[in-house]
């Protein structure tokens, strides 16, 4: 495989990552991992410079569980 078509395949597995995020859906790699979205609920924090309380609004993450193989070989 040539290095352009790797990176065509890396890009393209991405994209496929980040749509099925966009969606809703989870995208498993077995035996890598799963990406999920996570929901966040609205709350209060305070401002560093100042320590005033604000209001921070309902959001959305990204988010990566490492699947069992991931862990084994990181663990060692």
């Amino acid at each position: 495989m040539t290095k352009k078509d790797a990176e065509l395949v890396v890009k393209y597995t991405f994209e496929t990552i980040t749509e099925a995020l966009e969606r809703g859906d989870k995208f498993q790699l077995v035996g890598f991992g799963t990406f999920d979205v996570a929901e966040r609920a609205a709350r209060e924090a305070r401002n560093p410079r100042d320590g005033s309380v604000m209001q921070i609004g309902p959001s959305k993450s990204a988010r990566f569980k490492a699947g069992a193989y991931l862990k084994k070989r990181v663990n060692g």
